[in-house]
């Protein structure tokens, strides 16, 4: 008996030290293994891996151990920059539960073989990596696995069918990836799923999965992105425990259903960007967990259902629909409303009056029909920051208690009825930054309490019916950028202080009855670009000051009663435009204005004469001589008649060639410019020509000025399909066009044999001749490149969004995007650019002849023979990937009938491991952003989160459909938001 005694204690001694001793020292040696061969650790994360260690492994970085046993049961990475292959070698420690590599550099494919290693985990997360190829096949030994995160890697083709071996899996989130074949209708058999993540991956056109209702406990569905198209199906009723539906910017059509109304616990609901119609069923009085619900940018129409009222809402957002109707009254009744937006539909009626009474933080009801008075409580707990009224018909008094809305930060309300006098508060709240009261009937003068607005830095007032003198507290608004207060009734002097405010870019008090003399000491004004006084009542001199602001381009003193010379001082600034007419100046123009270009802002001042320029009156000439001079100078003229006579000989053999060039060419100047067309067509020849496209030859230009410019000589007027006129009005509109990231248009000549078209000169020539060209003077960085993507996408905004009409380029691509001196990008090459008519059906124009140029042009031009800003996009799209790879859009290297979108999206054949980029067909895969990105950048591990992020962008913007791209406006706000597209 003792001897049994004996052996049982020997038997629990062996458990419960030696077994575990000996799974230790496995387990050790298992880690150790892979450290040494796999994995890169540039932040020494991993230092502390030392077998020797106290409590080892369990006490190093990343290792969890059960507290009982001792064995290792997780291995968590997350976040460390650490790079390798997919450390498969760690599930041969059998106790391995969880492991979690997300937010890292693993890259390359994931054999099967590596895969099932890991059969036994609980916890796997592999996203945020650079993972190719296609997502690995699942055993039947994976029955234990209840998360599954491979998002925002580079996984391609189809989702697998064995993901339906995961009998307990509750996550699953293979968003952001490259999967490019169809959802399939098996990803509802996974019946334990609480989160199912599978948006933002260019799929085939796929509906929802019509069974999708039997993910009974399905909290959270990410469809976002996903090119769904249908109908959502009556099945989503069943969704009994969902939180958040996301089935945003996709192509779904039909109605919204009314089973919606029975997702009792549902909290989000995300329909936004996408073909949407009918009118919005009124579902909504069971859905009092519902603090979001987003259907913008579709197609609704009809009322807003009383029942929506009454939701205990956070944010409510129809913005961007064709929604017609009232708002409802009891809207108002709901204690939880943070925010409230609704712009840019075609609501009607007045808003309830009672709205306010909650945490309400954002009010944006802009461009409606909305008319009648404001709510008065709408600041009634002091937390309202945005209040966006502009484009209705309001009208009436602002209410009392807005001037004591304290946390008012963002205001415009421009663009409507309302009239009185503002509360005397509400000029001058503290937290104000924007100010925009533009077109409206609002009286009164603008009080000394504006002085306690510090932080406002643009002051939008024009058009109302202000009065009284500007005060002196004005100039205590030392952060104003922008200050527009035509348009009014101002009256008296200019307080001398207004030049003190540095900060100062934009000063417009035009059409007022402002008098006295413009201030002197204009010395603080340094960032001031634009100067408008016109139409007022100003008296004395031009101060010859105002020549010393270094950036002023555009002075207009215009309707004044302005007396004296123009000083010549002036001929230091660069000027777009010079307006002075219509004022009492006198005496000769000075030589610099001496300029056609210039007439009509020196008309209406009988005393201005000019030797040569019409309609001004012409200088009188020099009194006649003394006969004494005259007896001499006739002395001489047998003498001179002679060579005389030779020289007009001489000369009358290029007179009628002078003649006809004069007839012949008609200019337009769109900046202050110091040239002739003559002094352009004489350097027009082949040792100044620096390129050629099908639409002409371009020319690097040394005036004789020094100036240097690019002119694009176009081919023979008859090979031009377009009239003259049409030329005219299409430069014209392309000559207006101001913004830091297009290229300046100075100058247009048309004649009878070809056009020029003159442009600012850029040192660094074109983005693609960097990336691509045989003789590369610069090679760009990463942080470079992303510059380049950002400027060019602002340029492309502004023309698509801030020009009136808009601009549609056309011809975007890498050889005309443009980089001076500081590589700064400039959009260039508008000879296919169209200004987008808004009086027409539809955006989309048909072309006549090819818009654009091979590999950049959109999917859908091929077929429809249409394009409008959403073809800029993609072609952008296909610019930030020549940025990303560094190759061009058509490279022989992608295959035949392959372009670079292609390419991506369906791989290509990689010759040799670590050459080449793509997933190559017959089913291993080696698509790795770590390999596809142009290494002649250095790229570092710093840099790929934000590359990862660009090619995303670059993926959404080159999307098949024309709905699923972004606006080029929304590109701009991806492109800086880092955190793009990785949900949550």
């Amino acid at each position: 008996m003792d001897n049994m005694k004996i052996q049982f204690l020997l038997v629990i001694i062996f458990f419960l030290f030696v077994v575990p001793a000996s799974s230790s020292a496995r387990d050790i040696a298992i880690l150790l293994r892979v450290k040494s061969g796999h994995l890169g650790d540039p932040n020494g994360l991993l230092a502390n891996w030392n077998e020797s260690a106290p409590n080892a492994p369990c006490s190093w970085t990343g290792i969890s151990c059960d507290r009982k046993t001792g064995q290792v049961v997780a291995i968590e990475f997350a976040s460390f920059g650490i790079s390798g292959r997919f450390p498969a070698d760690f599930c041969r420690i059998s106790t391995l539960q969880k492991l979690n590599l997300g937010d890292n550099s693993f890259g390359d494919s994931i054999s099967p073989d590596s895969w099932s290693l890991c059969s036994h985990l609980h916890f796997l997360n592999i996203s945020l990596n650079f993972f190719v190829g296609q997502l690995p096949e699942f055993i039947a030994q994976f029955d234990n696995l209840t998360v599954l995160d491979v998002n925002s890697n580079n996984f391609s083709g189809e989702i697998p069918a064995s993901l339906v071996r995961l009998p307990k899996l509750q996550q699953l989130n293979i968003a952001s990836n490259l999967l490019n074949g169809s959802i399939p209708e098996f990803l509802t058999n996974l019946t334990e799923l609480t989160r199912l993540e599978i948006g933002s991956n260019p799929y085939k056109p796929s509906p929802l999965p019509s069974s999708i209702g039997r993910l009974s406990k399905l909290q959270v569905l990410f469809f976002r992105y996903a090119n769904l198209v249908g109908e959502i199906p009556d099945s989503i009723r069943d969704l009994k425990s969902i939180q958040n539906f996301d089935a945003a910017m996709n192509n779904l059509t039909g109605r919204i259903p009314e089973s919606l109304g029975e997702l009792k616990t549902i909290q989000q609901i995300e329909l936004f960007g996408n073909r949407f119609s009918g009118e919005l069923p009124d579902i909504f009085s069971g859905l009092g967990s519902l603090f979001m619900f987003d259907v913008s940018e579709n197609n609704l129409t009809g009322k807003i259902p009383e029942s929506l009222a009454r939701l205990h809402l956070i944010s409510l957002n129809l913005n961007d629909n064709q929604l017609e109707g009232k708002i409802p009254e009891s809207l108002a009744l709901n204690p939880n409303l943070c925010q409230f937006k609704i712009f840019n539909n075609r609501f009607s009626g007045t808003l309830p009056q009672n709205l306010g009474f909650s945490d309400l933080d954002e009010f944006d009801v802009s461009g409606n029909n909305l008319e009648g008075s404001l709510p008065p409580n709408l600041c009634s707990r002091k937390k309202l920051q945005t209040l966006n009224l502009f484009n209705n018909k309001f009208n009436g008094p602002i209410p009392e208690s807005y001037g004591e809305c304290n946390s008012l930060a963002h205001v415009r309300i421009h663009n409507n009825q309302f009239s009185s006098e503002l509360p005397a508060g509400f000029w001058g709240l503290a937290r104000y930054t924007f100010l925009e009261l533009r077109n409206n009937n609002f009286q009164g003068s603008i009080p000394a309490s504006i002085s306690t607005a510090r932080g406002l830095t643009q002051l939008l007032i024009s058009g109302n019916r202000f009065s009284g003198e500007l005060p002196a507290e004005i100039c205590k608004l030392e952060e104003v950028v922008i200050m527009n207060i035509s348009k009014n009734q101002l009256s008296g002097e200019l307080p001398s202080c207004i030049t003190r405010l540095k900060t100062l870019q934009n000063l417009d008090l035009s059409e007022n009855r402002i008098t006295g003399q413009i201030p002197k000491s204009v010395s603080s004004w340094n960032d001031l670009t634009e100067l408008n006084l016109a139409n007022n009542q100003l008296t004395g001199e031009i101060p010859g000051e105002l020549g010393t602001l270094p950036v002023l381009t555009y002075l207009d003193l215009a309707g004044n009663l302005l007396s004296g010379k123009i000083p010549s001082e002036l001929s230091k600034l660069k000027l777009n435009k010079f307006n002075v007419s219509n004022n009492r100046l006198e005496g000769k123009v000075p030589l610099w204005l001496d300029d056609n270009y210039f007439v009509s802002g020196l008309r209406g001042n009988p005393g201005l004469c000019s030797l040569d320029l019409k309609p001004l009156p012409e200088c009188p000439k020099p009194k006649s001589v003394s006969l004494y001079v005259v007896c001499i100078l006739s002395a001489f003229a047998f003498i001179l008649v002679g060579s005389l006579v030779c020289v007009l000989l001489k000369a009358s053999k290029l007179l009628p060639i002078r003649s006809k060039r004069k007839s012949v060419w008609r200019i337009t100047a769109f900046q202050r410019v110091g040239f002739t067309e003559r002094d352009v067509l004489a350097a027009l020849t082949d040792d100044n020509l620096i390129g050629a496209g099908g639409s002409g030859r371009v020319f690097r230009v040394k005036l004789k000025n020094g100036q240097m410019v690019a002119v694009k000589k176009l081919w023979a007027a008859k090979r031009v399909r377009e009239s003259e006129e049409v030329f005219r009005s299409e430069v014209e509109t392309l000559g207006r066009v101001r913004h830091g990231n297009i290229v300046k248009l100075l100058y247009t000549g048309i004649g009878d044999d070809f056009r020029i078209l003159v442009y600012e000169y850029m040192e660094n020539g074109s983005l693609g001749d960097v990336l691509h060209g045989e003789k590369i003077g610069f090679l760009l960085d990463w942080p470079r490149r992303f510059a380049i993507a950002v400027g060019a996408a602002q340029g492309l905004a502004y023309l698509h969004h801030d020009c009136v009409p808009a601009i549609v380029h056309r011809d975007v691509k890498s050889n005309n995007i443009l980089l001076d001196e500081d590589f700064r990008p400039k959009v260039a090459d508008f000879g296919l650019a169209k200004a987008m008519q808004q009086d027409t059906e539809g955006s989309d124009q048909a072309m006549s002849h090819v818009a654009g140029s091979y590999g950049y042009i959109a999917p859908e031009y091929a077929y429809t023979l249409k394009i409008n800003e959403k073809s800029d996009v993609y072609s952008f799209g296909v610019v930030l990937l020549e940025l990303i790879i560094g190759k061009r859009p058509n490279d022989s290297s992608f295959g035949e009938n392959k372009d670079i979108v292609k390419w991506v999206l369906e791989g290509a054949p990689s010759s040799k491991k670590g050459e080449g980029i793509g997933h190559i067909t017959d089913g291993s895969s080696i698509l790795d952003l770590n390999q596809l990105v142009d290494q002649r950048m250095n790229p570092s591990s710093s840099n790929y989160t934000e590359i990862k992020n660009v090619f995303d962008v670059a993926l959404l913007c080159t999307s098949a459909l024309p709905i699923n791209r972004p606006s080029m406006r929304r590109v701009v706000e991806l492109l800086k938001d880092s955190s793009f597209p990785r949900p949550k």
